[in-house]
This record gives C-alpha cells, sequence and structure tokens, in this order.
C-alpha cells in the first residue's frame, strides 16, 4: 500500500509543472512531460493559511498536513519541511503508527509548540473510558507533547460513549484543547451529541470530487460542527490528478488539479490534511487561496459526485 501511494506521489499527481518552475528555497520543479493537467510555477513559500472558528472558540487552520504512511526518519523529514513552507495543522492518530516520527519533526523544525495544531485519533482497539485515557498518555508521550489541539474518535465503533467521557474529563483537565470524531454518519453523531456533555468540535470523514457527502455536510452545518476531509485528492484513485474536468477549470486559473479541488473544499467551508512526502508537493498545496472558484465551475465539479466511497476496504 505504502508503495502504491509514494507512486501516486511521485508520478500520476504530477506532471504539470514547465521546466525551471521556482518553488520554496530556490528549488527548482524539472520538466516532467506533457499531460492535461495544467499547473502553475507562481508557489510562494510560507503562504498564510486562513482558519475556521470551532463551536468551543478554538481556531483550526483550514488547510493541514496528513500523515498516513509516514513514519521512521522519513516521517520527521516530512513534518519538519511542512511545518517550514508554512503548515500550522498536523494530522495523525494511533493506528498510523507514526506519532513518534510526527513528534520528532516538530521538534525538528523549532516551531514554538504554540504556534501549531496538532491532531491524533484514538484508535477502536482502545475504545472505552480506561483505555481511551491510556492511549491519549500514550499519544501525548510519543509526540513528546504536554497537551493536543484536537482528539478524534476515529471510527464509530465500540465503546464509544465510554472514550467520548474520558475526552470530555480530559478536555476540562486542559490536555486537549478540542475534542470531537472521525467517520462518524449523522446518525450516529446525533446519538453522541444527544448523550455526551459536550459538542463534537469536528467531523473527519471522506471527502473529495468524487464523494462530496452533502448530506452530512449540511448536518454538520446546522449543528456548527466542523467538517474535515481526510484524503482530500481521494489519493489519486480515480485518476483524479487526470480529470478532464478539473484540469480545464484548472488552466482557466494556472492551477492544477490538486490546487482546484483543495479551493473547491475550501469554498465549500471543508478543512482539508491533504498528505505528500514531496515538499514542492507541500508548497502547491498552500497555493489556493490567490483565486477564486465560480458557481460555474462549482457547478462543474458537482458532476463529478460518484456518492458512493472510493475506499471501500476502509469500511
Amino acid at each position: 500500500m505504502k508503495r502504491e501511494m509514494d507512486k501516486f506521489d511521485r508520478i500520476n499527481r504530477r506532471q504539470f509543472m514547465q521546466t525551471g518552475a521556482k518553488v520554496a528555497a530556490g528549488a527548482l520543479f524539472a520538466t516532467l512531460g506533457a499531460s492535461k493537467l495544467f499547473g502553475s510555477a507562481k508557489i510562494p513559500a510560507l503562504t498564510p493559511v486562513n482558519s475556521v472558528v470551532l463551536n468551543n472558540g478554538l481556531k483550526m487552520p483550514v488547510l493541514g498536513f496528513g500523515t498516513l504512511y509516514l513514519g521512521g526518519s522519513e516521517g520527521e523529514k516530512c513534518v519538519a519541511e511542512a511545518i517550514s513552507v508554512g503548515y500550522r495543522l498536523i494530522d495523525t492518530a494511533t493506528i498510523y503508527n507514526n506519532e513518534d516520527a510526527v513528534g520528532a519533526g516538530i521538534r525538528r523544525s523549532g516551531i514554538d509548540r504554540e504556534k501549531l495544531f496538532v491532531t491524533s485519533k484514538v484508535w477502536v482497539d482502545d475504545s472505552g473510558y480506561e483505555k481511551t485515557k491510556k492511549a491519549f498518555d500514550t499519544s501525548l508521550n510519543k509526540l513528546g507533547l504536554d497537551y493536543l489541539d484536537l482528539y478524534l474518535i476515529h471510527r464509530p465503533r465500540g465503546d464509544v460513549k465510554g472514550s467520548w467521557k474520558a475526552m470530555e474529563e480530559l478536555y476540562k483537565e486542559g490536555k486537549i484543547r478540542a475534542i470531537g470524531v472521525s467517520n462518524f454518519e449523522p446518525h450516529q453523531l446525533r446519538d453522541l451529541m444527544e448523550s455526551g456533555e459536550i459538542m463534537p468540535t469536528v467531523n473527519q470523514i471522506e471527502a473529495h470530487a468524487f464523494f462530496h457527502q452533502p448530506e452530512s455536510l449540511e448536518f454538520l452545518k446546522k449543528n456548527n460542527i466542523q467538517m474535515e476531509a481526510w484524503s482530500p485528492f481521494a489519493q489519486g484513485r480515480n485518476e483524479l490528478f487526470y480529470n478532464d474536468v478539473l484540469a480545464e477549470i484548472g488552466k482557466k486559473y494556472n492551477k492544477t488539479n490538486a490546487q482546484v479541488s483543495l479551493r473547491w473544499h475550501y469554498q465549500r467551508g471543508i478543512v482539508t490534511i491533504p498528505r505528500t512526502s514531496q515538499k514542492a508537493h507541500m508548497v502547491e498545496n498552500l497555493n489556493i487561496f490567490d483565486f477564486e472558484l465560480s458557481d460555474e465551475d462549482m457547478r462543474l465539479i458537482t458532476k463529478l459526485d460518484l456518492n458512493t466511497t472510493q475506499f471501500p476496504e476502509w469500511d
């Protein structure tokens, strides 16, 4: 799986840059050949990232860095590089088995802890009150941090209510700045809201050009819960980086399919956490705040919705 993902990063995603295009720190993109993708060489480093305000008043960056499959020395390097080019939201999870690498990357970056927004998640095997408390402590120790900005229940399985009670207590103790969930459907989230004391701040779910989740988005907005999209590029599945519709839209703004995808999420009010191991792509993904998709662009992307997950093996 990791080998396949690296292949997407190196090849399938990018065949769009012109020879000599400048990236952060003076690095250059090489010519990668002709393709359907239309890109821009205009990629500034340290692009400022806007924030949303969660229902508890905490500010959260609208664009972050995902770390799935990024472990060991590579993970450490990627996290440090992501921070160096401007990312402040860093997302990890117990099941990713890379919290130690993420923590090492944070330390390597030299950034002040207060400037970061770090998320982790409790896995199904650790569901329940006591196990969640223990899992949280383990995550903090691996990350080398004193607190988390956001802690999520990774999937709606096991003793969800026990986990939520533990997270509520950790939140009240100041060890977590915000608590939320991941992969919850509206009815599952509604049940948790009715039984819990503290309102979830975030629901991190699958969302991308081929799976729009409009019902979930509407429910979350109605209840003032922030939607966050994992795999906003569908990990390159269904040839997202070659999609003609996204490419034609991008051509108008001199942007790539990836940038159009992230901008589409942003205009829908969704936080995203794209993952890449390539510094040039990290910088490219930040460069989405200098253009705006038209209503017609948004309508065309709506037609791409297949209304089904692109990750059936994860259900």
